[in-house]
């Protein structure tokens, strides 16, 4: 298979993804899971997916839809890149291994679907208030936030381009 085509295996459904969650499981590996926009990557998102995948064996990127971005009002030009520019982008990543596209303004149908050993944000969020937290704790699983790399944000690289 070429490279090119195991980028593009990257990118699944829910149900894919699940069957192969529930492979990986079979074989006794973990499953990390985290989402966002991941609009314009930077050094910043490169760093948390890989602390996120260290925590692991496989990553789960839920990546919000179009139209959920612009739901979450995050600017009214967002996102930049459309979502498969986007998923495209994260597929090379060696950090991510499975990418599935959410419409829903919080990932909570998804996780709730997918059910990971480990769900990951960033620390701007207390753990307890983290959107899926409820459902990966009672199945037994934790909720970890990670640092953020200082001084890259998606926000703060549109304004200085825009100067």
């Amino acid at each position: 298979m070429s490279f090119h085509q195991q980028l593009k295996n990257k990118i699944v459904s829910k149900e894919d993804a699940l069957n192969k969650i529930n492979t990986h499981k079979g074989n006794g590996k973990k499953i990390v899971f985290t989402n966002g926009c991941f609009d314009i990557i930077h050094p910043g998102h490169v760093d948390y997916l890989s602390q996120a995948r260290d925590l692991g064996d496989v990553l789960i990127l839920g990546l919000n839809t179009d139209n959920s971005v612009k739901r979450l009002q995050k600017a009214p030009n967002r996102p930049i890149n459309n979502e498969q520019a986007r998923a495209s982008v994260l597929a090379a990543l060696a950090s991510v291994d499975l990418i599935v596209l959410f419409d829903e303004e919080t990932p909570y149908e998804l996780i709730s679907f997918l059910k990971p050993n480990v769900l990951v944000k960033g620390n701007d969020y207390e753990v307890e208030k983290i959107v899926g937290y409820d459902v990966v704790t009672a199945n037994g699983g934790k909720v970890i936030t990670i640092p953020f790399l200082e001084g890259f944000s998606t926000t703060n690289l549109i304004k200085k381009i825009l100067l």
